[in-house]
This record gives C-alpha cells, sequence and structure tokens, in this order.
C-alpha cells in the first residue's frame, strides 16, 4: 500500500486534446488552493489541435515544493486510451488509477500493485444528458466531482469556483455542479472515502493568486506605459498579445471620446512585427512585440538596427523547445546565446529573467523604462512553462505615483538653449546620448536614423576612427546598463558554504526543494538567481567566493556559462553544469542526482548522501 499522506501529493490527468478537460482540470488545482495549500500544476500538451493525448499535472506540497517532482504519480485519473496502457505505468506503486469503467478493462491491464477505480463516466453521462458535446464535457466535471470525495476536498469550494467560473450565467451552473455531484455521490458509495492521500485545509496560501505569466507580461505591459504592438502570431507567445489587448480595451479607451489609446497590428511576418514596434520606439511611443525562438531568429536584423541606431523596444521572448520547429509546445532555456548577442557584428542586447507570474509583471513594465533610459532593446527571457501554466505568486503591485522614466528626450525648450545637437555626443560620459522625437521643434533636433556607421553628428561615416568612437562608446553605454538593471537575488544558506547554486528564470521552481535535499545529505549550499544580463557586480563575487558552483539550466549547450565564462572572463573548470532539456521543467530531484554524480567522482572513496 501507498504510505499515507495528507497534502503531499501528485495527480496527472491523461486526457485527449480538444475534449475541454483543461477547465475542469485548472478547478481542480484552484479547488486545492482555495483550501489554503500550496499547489503548482504543468499543462502538458501535443503541438497539434485536437486529437492527441495531452496530460495536465497538479503537485499539492504543504511545504511550497512546487517545482515539478517527475517521477510516477500518486493518482492518475485515465481518460485517454490512446495513452491508457503507458498511464497504468507512471501510477507509483500502491497507487490509484481512476478510469472509466463503462466498458470492462483487459486482465492483462491489471497490476497488482495498483488501485483500480472504475467509474461508469460514459454510461452516466449517457443516461443523464442528450446533447452530445454535453456528454463529453460533463465527464470532466464528473471525475472533479469524485476526487473530491476521494481526496476529501471541500464540495462547497467546487461549487463556489463553478459560480465564479460561470457568473451571471445560471444555466450553466446548475448542470456543472449536478456532474460534480454524480462523480461525488458514485465516489462516496462505491470506494472508502477519503483515500490515504488527501487534502485537508491550511492557511499557507496568505494573499497569492494563481495566473499565468503571459497574462502578467500583458499587463506589465500596459502599465509600462506600452501603447504600440507589432506582432505575428506564435505558440507561445500569442497570448501575450492577446491579454494585452484585453486589458487595454479596458483601461485604455479614452472615456471623453470612446477612441482607442493603443494601435495593435498583426504584421505579415516576425520582421515586420519588430519593425512596427521599433519604428513606435523612434517616435516617441512605446511600442513592443512578443515571439518565441524562430521569430527571434527572424527579427535578429531589425534588433541589430534598434542596438547600433540606439532605438527602444521591447521584446518578450516566450522560449520553447528548438532548433527550428522542435518542440513548439515544450519548455526550454535555450535562447540565451542567440538574444544575448541577437543580430550579425558586435552586438549586446539587455536580458531579463523572471520567474514567476509577479515578475513578469513587474519586469515587463521596467523594461520600457530601460528601453527608453538606455536607447535600446530589452528583451524579457520567459518561457512556456511560466508563460502557458498557471503559477502561484504574489498579488501585482503598482505605484499610482510612479512616472515613466523616458531617459534623456530633449524637450523643445531644451532644444532652445542647446547650441549644436547631436545625436550620438556622449555628453554625460555614460555612453547613453541625447535623444529627440520627430516633431518636437521646428528647427532643431532634426538628425538620420541609420544602420550605416557615422560620426558623433549622426553624419555619414566610414571613417575607422569614428566607427571605433562609436562601438567603444556603445560597450561603455552597456557596462553602464549593467548599474541599471535588476541586481541579483543571493540567498546564503550554511555559514561560509563551499558550493553554490546559480540559476535563472523557472528553473528557480525547484530550487528550494533542491537546497532541502541536499541539507538532508549534508551538502550545505548557497544560491544565486540571475535576473538580468548585463550581470551586476555581486554575479561574479558570488562565483569567485564560492569553491565550488554549480550552474543549473534548461538547454543543451550550457548556454549561460557560456555567457558568463565570457562576459566575466571566468575558467569555465570553476562551473559545473546541470543540464535539463527534455522540454519538461527540471525537477529538484534531477538537480541533485547531477550534483551528487559530481561530488562523487571527485571523491570516489566518500559516498555523497
Amino acid at each position: 500500500m501507498i504510505t499515507p499522506t495528507t497534502n503531499d501529493l501528485v495527480i496527472r490527468f491523461a486526457n485527449t486534446n480538444g475534449t475541454g478537460s483543461a477547465s475542469a482540470n485548472n478547478m481542480f488545482a484552484k479547488a486545492i488552493m482555495r483550501m489554503g495549500v500550496p499547489v503548482s500544476a504543468k499543462n502538458i500538451f501535443p503541438s497539434n489541435i485536437q486529437g492527441a493525448p495531452t496530460w495536465y499535472e497538479v503537485r499539492i506540497n504543504e511545504d511550497n515544493f512546487l517545482g515539478r517532482r517527475g517521477g510516477k504519480a500518486d493518482i492518475i485519473v485515465a481518460m485517454n486510451a490512446q495513452s491508457f496502457n503507458a498511464d497504468i505505468l507512471d501510477v507509483d506503486k500502491g497507487g490509484f488509477l481512476l478510469y472509466d469503467s463503462s466498458k470492462q478493462l483487459p486482465e492483462h491491464l491489471i497490476k497488482d500493485d495498483v488501485n483500480f477505480l472504475g467509474i461508469p463516466i460514459s454510461a452516466i453521462c449517457l443516461k443523464e444528458y442528450q446533447n452530445p458535446r454535453q456528454r463529453q464535457l460533463f465527464k470532466n466535471v464528473i471525475y472533479v466531482g469524485a476526487l473530491a470525495a476521494l481526496l476529501d476536498i471541500e464540495f462547497d469550494v467546487l461549487k463556489t469556483l463553478v459560480g465564479d467560473q460561470f457568473k451571471g450565467k445560471q444555466k450553466l451552473i446548475t448542470p456543472n455542479i449536478y456532474a460534480l455531484e454524480l462523480g461525488y455521490q458514485y465516489a462516496i458509495n462505491h470506494f472508502s472515502c477519503p483515500l490515504p492521500v488527501k487534502v485537508e485545509r491550511r492557511d499557507l496560501i496568505g494573499n497569492q493568486i494563481m495566473v499565468d505569466g503571459n497574462t502578467a507580461c500583458g499587463l506589465g505591459a500596459v502599465y509600462g506605459g506600452a501603447t504600440v504592438v507589432g506582432w505575428y502570431p506564435i505558440t507561445p507567445s500569442t497570448s501575450v498579445i492577446e491579454k494585452f489587448a484585453s486589458y487595454c480595451e479596458r483601461l485604455r479607451i479614452d472615456p471623453a471620446s470612446g477612441k482607442k489609446n493603443f494601435a495593435i497590428v498583426q504584421a505579415e511576418d516576425e520582421l515586420a512585427a519588430i519593425g512596427m514596434a521599433i519604428g513606435a520606439g523612434w517616435n516617441g511611443a512605446r511600442g513592443f512585440t512578443a515571439t518565441s525562438g524562430p521569430g527571434i531568429s527572424l527579427m535578429s536584423e531589425f534588433l541589430g538596427l534598434a542596438y547600433f541606431a540606439e532605438i527602444p523596444v521591447v521584446l518578450m521572448n516566450i522560449q520553447r523547445a528548438g532548433p527550428s520547429t522542435g518542440m513548439p509546445t515544450r519548455t526550454q532555456q535555450s535562447d540565451i546565446l542567440a538574444c544575448a548577442y541577437a543580430s550579425h557584428g558586435d552586438t549586446k542586447h539587455i536580458l531579463l529573467f523572471p520567474d514567476t507570474p509577479s515578475e513578469c509583471f513587474e519586469l515587463s513594465a521596467l523594461a520600457f523604462d530601460l528601453a527608453d533610459r538606455i536607447q535600446t532593446p530589452v528583451i524579457i527571457m520567459s518561457d512556456l512553462d511560466l508563460g502557458m501554466n498557471e503559477h502561484l505568486s504574489k498579488p501585482f503591485i503598482w505605484n499610482d505615483k510612479q512616472k515613466y522614466d523616458h531617459g534623456k528626450i530633449l524637450s523643445m525648450r531644451e532644444l532652445d538653449e542647446v547650441e549644436h545637437f547631436g545625436r550620438y555626443q556622449d555628453i554625460d560620459g555614460d555612453g547613453i546620448c541625447y535623444r529627440t522625437v520627430a516633431g518636437t521643434h521646428p528647427k532643431k533636433g532634426a538628425f538620420f536614423t541609420r544602420g550605416t556607421s557615422r560620426n558623433r553628428n549622426a553624419v555619414y561615416s566610414e571613417k575607422s576612427e569614428d566607427y571605433v568612437d562609436n562601438m567603444q562608446r556603445l560597450e561603455h553605454k552597456f557596462a553602464t546598463a549593467a548599474k541599471l538593471v535588476p541586481k541579483a537575488e543571493i540567498s546564503s544558506g550554511i555559514k561560509n558554504a563551499k558550493i553554490g547554486l546559480v540559476y535563472y528564470g523557472t528553473s528557480a521552481q525547484a530550487m528550494s526543494e533542491t537546497k532541502h535535499l541536499l541539507q538532508e545529505q549534508g551538502i550545505p549550499v548557497d544560491l544565486m538567481r540571475i535576473r538580468a544580463f548585463p550581470f551586476d557586480s555581486e554575479v561574479k563575487k558570488f562565483i569567485t567566493e564560492h569553491e565550488q558552483i554549480f550552474l543549473i539550466e534548461q538547454n543543451r549547450d550550457a548556454q549561460m556559462r557560456t555567457l558568463l565564462c565570457t562576459e566575466l572572463e571566468l575558467s569555465p573548470d570553476h562551473i559545473q553544469s546541470v543540464l535539463c532539456f527534455d522540454g519538461l521543467a527540471l525537477t529538484a530531484k534531477q538537480v541533485v542526482e547531477d550534483i551528487n554524480n559530481v561530488l562523487v567522482k571527485q571523491s570516489p572513496e566518500q559516498e555523497v548522501g
């Protein structure tokens, strides 16, 4: 039998893409949250539209270990005939398989170490509903009701969620609650409820919300002052623009005239999309676009123009598994080098690495200030896991008194006081020049914006000294940016820990559990989360002060390690990579196993863990 546990389990829903299961599975996860228990959910779905297997994995853990646990699940809800055989094998020893028993299960599929919970879901739906679509949709609601009985989830919580979801649509509320009751009563009448693995109310959520990163990025762009979007749809970034548009419809309509104070243009391709956003930045608006890896490849030429001509623009890259089309519905952190050095020639771009939806909101808004102040592209480096899955998150915070930082833009009055305006003159010695916006002054402030070499006055020049002067100033400007971007987040463990773990982005989800597991083995570690490139001074200090560094990232080629060693002139031998690139969110078990393997090789006579 499985070890009895409370508020510590993994349940995996095996469904068919396009059957409406997502909303029911999401309701299940939110019910756990509303009972005050920490929960995380991962939607693992195919890149086709309909018909293929899809999985939705929910981890419940009151210690707040919410990274993917990996391995087998305690409970699997098996609703897909295509994956049924494999799903049985993924049930942990002594675990439970909830399945549709409308047809008898073949004997060769029955395993002695799995508890089979058969519910005739199709038969129930056939009896209760006349509409074929309802029969399909309510199958999902029935198994959620059954889980409420099996796991001891408060039924009133589910009823409230249904009411919230269909507020104002009583015709939908009543049948959904009835479907929940059908599943609940069947489980109560036929099984011993609750199971040894169950959920119990706690007060561990506080004021946290459950939201996906793409929604947060879209709202962050609104609060960051964005008004112009050029975009081309691509998974998994499309919902960034969709959410931005929906929030603009509520927040960016002029109350007097009813006119829209924003522009969203779907371009013919990614190159045109970022060109529109750059044009907006050149003209004084705040423009952005969102894309994924293939789009980054196409946008690289225009990114080089914005870097060299020094035009602000924000790009949100929701990373997925590549190269080429790769696995478009799987997650990775594999665009680090492509974005840091996007375009030909010597280019460097500012990268921001959010780890939660609240930071997606915060950094998306900040990106527009940084782009304006530094006059350069700023790229948000999210990923599919963060962008498309809902996560527990701190509430979004915004200070209404906050003013946008538009940087060094000369006004008409300031231009009147300037004897001679030179667009690329470094007046303040920080590498950042003063700029103007078209139409600011009738006579002063005009200059050519060009992608070709020029002198400090924006006059075309192919003189070597002018080119070198400009490129060195851009390098100096990038050094200035290192003082303006978010600093690394450092968490010290036991004093004088010899080992440091470095990570970024969604790898953060597994790190508190990683630290806990290593400490149980007597291995103290310090943690550092990189939040931006260029790297602040604390990054190099942390790495050099520890005897051994493990860098955790989700790509094959250790791209962040390459960036750190190149930019900070660090020895590659000092940084050991821990890599996960299977398209799934990494787990603490993977990280700990890789670290232990390295430590054993270094000291084979000493058993680790």
